[in-house]
């Protein structure tokens, strides 16, 4: 046997663990980039609950078309459990929209970010 048809013996050989790592890094990649937009959407829904709370804390015009689409996302995102209208804690007396908005929509900007964390974690390879 020649050189040459050692050589074209051992390249299919070879062939196979490249084409099995080409898999594995292909879906390393798609993981890792399945997991940065888990995270993105996460932080984006507490950037949403965020700012809506501060609406209420900086006494934003309501009537204001930004001001009650912020509100209306962050209801919609509020997962139920933090909504305003049914609230973990609910304050009384002076500012107690402001500080059930604040403590409500913050807390619930931390459990999205607390879930985007972990999921990412999760999914990233």
């Amino acid at each position: 046997m020649s050189r040459d048809d050692d050589k074209g013996a051992t390249e299919g050989v070879a062939d196979a663990p490249t084409s099995s790592a080409s898999r594995s890094l292909a879906v390393a990649r798609v993981r890792d980039n399945l997991a940065r937009v888990v995270w993105i959407v996460c932080m984006a829904l507490a950037l949403v609950l965020a700012a809506a709370a501060f609406t209420y804390a900086l006494e934003a015009n309501a009537d204001n078309s930004l001001v009650k689409l912020v509100r209306d996302l962050a209801d919609v995102f509020d997962l139920g459990f933090f909504d305003l209208d049914n609230p973990v804690k609910a304050f009384e007396g002076k500012n107690a929209v402001v500080k059930t908005a604040l403590f409500n929509y913050g807390l619930a900007s931390v459990v999205y970010l607390v879930i985007g964390r972990v999921l990412e974690r999760v999914i990233r390879p």
